[in-house]
């Protein structure tokens, strides 16, 4: 299958994207979540939605992957309890490095390098949340949106799971080589993923490698997740989105709780929820081809309504 590489400018950022399928194809835009770089979109399922059909393009937000770092810029937002704290009750937390907005605008970015109009946007985690924003934001651009693993802040949604919390939050040890962060990056994965779909645990030292040796920049983490907390509440956005808009989520994830799925689908006017058995905070392998049916049936939906 075809496979394109390249960089778009956003403002004085690079922002690194690959891209599948055939050119003249309707293009989807994926979206990953914090700290994640775009090869979490792993090459096997983007080509399995490129065969039927779809220009897929995945690319690295700012501060990860090959995308542009922003050295030295603090992550801002203050201590972190008083941070959580204000973001629990729906409230964006002031002087962060940057917020989801910004990122929304580095994935429009994308596009125009491309000289595209309009995409599928599909967004995990994170990127789920930016995919709420961009399909507010950017709603001429917008064919459909999909969110999933994802929520929309909404105040006094239940917290995530404190294992699942801990494992996301938890520094790196301080001067830890490749083997030991492989070994941090496998255990987060386990915690917060399928126990139902367990990942093959060579197959997941190999990505987990993969991942370190393409990029391991993990203050690119803090200020991103810091621009989740210095966006706050996205019930404002969805309350203006649309777009045809699926959320997807699974019914074991105690990372990204199905509270908030079930926030955002009844925030996004039309927006159709589906819950994926035995998905946690992950897109294990032996669900691709039910994710990727919903997917795919989701475009074609979109597609007869405009």
């Amino acid at each position: 299958m075809t496979t394109r590489t390249g960089t778009a400018r956003s403002g004085d950022l690079q922002i690194c994207f690959e891209e599948f399928g055939d050119p003249d194809d309707p293009a989807v835009l994926l979206i990953m979540g914090v700290g994640a770089q775009m090869v979490f979109w792993r090459t096997e399922f983007c080509e399995q939605i490129a065969a039927v059909g779809y220009r897929v393009i995945r690319f690295d937000n700012r501060d990860s992957g090959l995308s542009s770092k922003l050295h030295g810029v603090a992550a801002g937002g203050g201590p972190i309890l008083w941070s959580l704290l204000r973001f629990f009750v729906g409230q964006a937390v002031p002087g962060c490095a940057y917020t989801l907005r910004e990122m929304a605008d580095d994935a429009a970015a994308v596009l125009d390098h491309l000289g595209l109009e309009r995409a599928h946007i599909v967004g995990a985690s994170m990127g789920g949340m930016i995919a709420q924003v961009f399909a507010s934001e950017h709603a001429d651009r917008t064919r459909s949106a999909t969110i999933i693993m994802s929520s929309n802040n909404r105040a006094f949604l239940p917290p995530p799971g404190p294992r699942q919390l801990v494992a996301l939050l938890k520094p790196p040890p301080r001067g830890a080589t490749r083997e030991q962060m492989i070994d941090v990056n496998l255990e987060r994965a386990t915690v917060i993923g399928s126990r139902s779909y367990p990942a093959d645990p060579a197959v997941a030292r190999q990505h987990a490698a993969e991942y370190f040796d393409r990029s391991y920049y993990p203050i690119g983490f803090a200020r991103q997740f810091a621009a989740i907390l210095g966006t706050g509440s996205l019930v404002g956005y969805d309350e203006t989105i649309a777009a045809p808009t699926l959320v997807l989520h699974g019914s074991e994830d105690k990372l990204m709780r199905l509270t908030g799925a079930k926030a955002v689908a009844k925030a996004v006017r039309g927006a159709r929820l589906v819950v994926v058995d035995g998905m946690a905070h992950d897109l294990p392998r032996p669900l691709w081809d039910q994710i990727v049916g919903e997917l795919t049936a989701h475009f074609g939906h979109a597609a007869k309504r405009r």
